[in-house]
């Protein structure tokens, strides 16, 4: 009877281990890495950007919800809300911080971690705020993605002025919460010049700023308006082109979606690749590989994109050189 007890005893043992060796197996295995996505817009309109991050993060080994997580952080257009989310990504202890909502987010993620790398996505140079000290060696915890948006600000005025040579009056749209809106408005105001054209600079951070914009522009008679790269003008891409439409402005963005929603035309980098770039390169650094030894990439192709239809629409004929040039011409 007593031998019976003992055998029970050793198999009540013996299964008991066997119950705990998965728990003990999933104890020992790694944490799953967390990614701090922190960005100065909201997500519905970064759908396709999110995706192409995505598809980066995918070509560097790792996949969403399988092998990594992703704690999101939209400040919703209120920068003044991204030093506190920075913060709190730092405090969540995630593996490395994707500021990808240009200079305000990466300035954020940079003020709050020297230890925690961080990827940004921006259109300025990222040696001008200090983000990084050179391209080619960032040093530090940062580095990052820069897209020829800022740059070609002045090219877009010149691609407006060439459509509509007779024209002396136009605009540009600018944020001013951006940190690189005083240069942006400079430059085009240096361009203006060179072109012999009268520039106002109208200023939006909101929604009801842009509709004012719009209405003072109509005062002015301006007869063209530049839109300069902005996170928050990225998140409104339909509506300003909606509002290029109904007004009947000849207008120029630095991104296809612009030319896409209804603008007449966009001239600058890719966001996609820009998105896709800065995925792949916080996949190289879950790896291991650290921010100071990742040169900061820099696209360097630029897209014509026109919208035929909208140019028919305004009653503009565009000029075969125009045309000729043109990446991509929607009908």
């Amino acid at each position: 009877m007593a031998s019976h007890i003992g055998r029970r005893k050793f198999f009540a043992t013996l299964l008991g281990g066997a119950a705990a060796w998965p728990l003990t197996a999933r104890a020992q295995q790694p944490a799953m890495p967390v990614i701090g996505f922190l960005h100065t817009a909201s997500p519905d309109t970064y759908a396709p950007f999110i995706a192409a991050f995505r598809l980066g993060l995918k070509e560097s080994g790792y996949v969403e919800g399988q092998n990594v997580a992703i704690e999101y952080r939209w400040a919703e257009g209120k920068f003044e809300r991204l030093p506190e989310m920075a913060a709190d990504l730092v405090r969540r202890g995630v593996s490395v911080i994707a500021a990808t909502g240009g200079v305000p987010s990466a300035l954020a993620a940079k003020a709050v971690t020297t230890t925690i790398p961080v990827v940004f996505t921006t259109s300025f140079d990222p040696v001008q705020f200090g983000l990084v000290a050179s391209l080619s060696r960032p040093s530090g915890n940062v580095t990052g993605v820069t897209a020829l948006s800022v740059e070609v600000g002045p090219k877009q005025l010149e691609l407006l002025h060439e459509l509509i040579p007779t024209q002396t009056v136009m605009a540009a749209l600018v944020n001013p919460t951006n940190p690189g809106a005083e240069s942006q408005a400079r430059d085009l105001q240096e361009a203006a010049r060179t072109l012999g054209v009268h520039l106002q600079v109208l200023n939006a951070s909101t929604d009801r700023d842009i509709e004012m914009a719009f209405t003072t522009l109509l005062q002015m008679r301006a007869s063209g308006l530049v839109i300069t790269p902005d996170a928050f003008f990225i998140s409104r891409i339909k509506q300003v082109a909606a509002l290029t439409a109904r007004h009947s402005v000849p207008a120029i963005y630095g991104y296809r979606e612009f030319a896409v929603a209804g603008g007449l035309m966009s001239y600058g980098g890719s966001l996609t690749d820009t998105y896709r770039t800065a995925g792949i390169y916080t996949g190289r650094i879950l790896k291991g590989e650290k921010p100071a030894d990742l040169p900061v990439q820099q696209s360097t192709k630029v897209e014509l994109i026109i919208n035929l239809k909208t140019a028919k629409m305004l009653g503009l004929t565009l000029p075969i050189s125009l045309l000729g040039r043109a990446d991509e011409v929607i009908e």
